[in-house]
């Protein structure tokens, strides 16, 4: 396992993302603890050592799990990371209430890392409210030892990212969405130079965008796979950001066994990407860059839609539709239940106000919807 220094602390460079745990009865339903125990202890038993999770994952039982699935394990022998939903927090909700109930959760009496939950554009109003002081009140409890080392995540803009470090200059981390797509495609690259130049040390969340980048497309695949027979096409993803010296940690959520056992493998001593691999993944890129794809990371936080859309799967669907058509996305368009088709988007716009990748949603419904008109007729009967 590779270790890096973060915050003084020795860290594993995979750290284990727990935000998509495996579940029971779909992506929605209840954790299934036992294949996500198996995952834990599989990573922990390989020298993971760092956990990351947040208050409103799997609707608030990713805490309540890390902190079952851990208790095991000697509490010095590991690190937990969680946040706080600012931009989420109820009326009648404080910080210290929230804190307070992540701890029991996690069953633990103090944080390693605390992050201060998706700063972004949106949720800044929130995070800057004096009256409210999230902030100051984190500042404080870092002060009172139970949080160790003060951090933020943030979907924003570079320059909300460095006024964000520069109002407060208080933070000894910062976690960013950063990977070889989001390089150029959202602007990662000054994301990550402002963090370095303020003397911080990156953790990435989304390296491999939600699994996207675990399988470009068929023609993209192809081209990985010659270069390098041995690896996994999400590799290249690692191994990417293996490439930057000041990337410490490198969160992975991790759904199924075969996903964690790969990672370990390419965790298991540094090998970041070679001249002839980066020409090949520029390769990769041209080709996928030519499809008309949505750069969805299924993060759910469009979730609340009027119409109750499942947004994220509508999404999916309609890349695998552009990018790797086939009698998969016949099925899974005519497994749609009418109510639940993107031609019941009604454009009101409460999912673009809430997407930390500002994705234009409505059009993207409206161009899904007549493609589905568009589709052959005589298609598989609904499964």
């Amino acid at each position: 396992m590779i270790y890096k220094s973060l915050c003084g602390e020795r860290v594993s460079m995979l750290g284990m993302g727990n935000m998509r745990l495996p579940t029971a009865g779909g992506p929605m339903g209840a954790i299934d603890r036992a294949k996500a125990q198996e995952i834990i202890d599989y990573v922990y038993a390989a020298g993971v050592n760092y956990y990351d999770t947040a208050y409103v994952y799997h609707q608030g039982d990713s805490e309540r799990f890390l902190g079952e699935a851990l208790k095991k394990y000697p509490r010095d022998s590991y690190f937990i990371a969680t946040k706080i939903p600012g931009f989420m927090i109820a009326p009648g909700q404080t910080p210290r209430g929230i804190f307070e109930e992540q701890l029991k959760r996690c069953q633990t009496d103090y944080f390693d890392f605390y992050l201060v939950h998706n700063v972004s554009e949106s949720s800044l109003p929130v995070y800057l409210n004096e009256e409210l002081g999230i902030v100051r009140y984190l500042m404080e409890e870092k002060k009172n030892g139970r949080i160790r080392h003060l951090g933020f995540s943030s979907h924003g803009t570079p320059a909300t990212l460095k006024g964000f470090i520069e109002r407060w200059n208080c933070f000894d981390f910062v976690q960013i969405q950063l990977n070889y797509l989001d390089w150029t495609l959202q602007d990662a690259k000054r994301q990550y130079e402002i963090i370095t130049e303020h003397g911080l040390p990156v953790v990435v969340m989304e390296p491999c965008r939600g699994g996207r980048l675990a399988s470009l497309n068929p023609e993209a695949d192809e081209l990985l796979k010659k270069a390098r027979p041995d690896k996994s096409v999400a590799s290249w993803a690692f191994r990417y950001l293996q490439g930057l010296d000041n990337v410490r940690v490198i969160l992975s959520g991790m759904t199924l066994m075969e996903q964690a056992v790969d990672n370990v493998a390419t965790f298991s001593q540094l090998d970041p990407l070679s001249e002839a691999e980066m020409k090949a993944l520029d390769g990769a890129l041209e080709i996928l860059k030519g499809k008309d794809f949505i750069p969805c990371t299924k993060c759910r936080y469009c979730e609340g839609c009027p119409q109750d859309l499942d947004i994220p799967e509508l999404l999916a669907i309609y890349n695998e539709m552009n990018v790797a058509p086939g009698m998969g996305v016949m099925f899974a368009v005519n497994a749609l239940k009418p109510e639940k088709k993107p031609d019941r988007c009604v454009s009101c716009g409460l999912c673009v106000s809430k997407c930390p990748q500002n994705i234009n949603i409505p059009d993207y419904m409206s161009k899904f919807a007549k493609k589905i008109a568009e589709m052959p007729k005589g298609m598989p009967p609904r499964p």
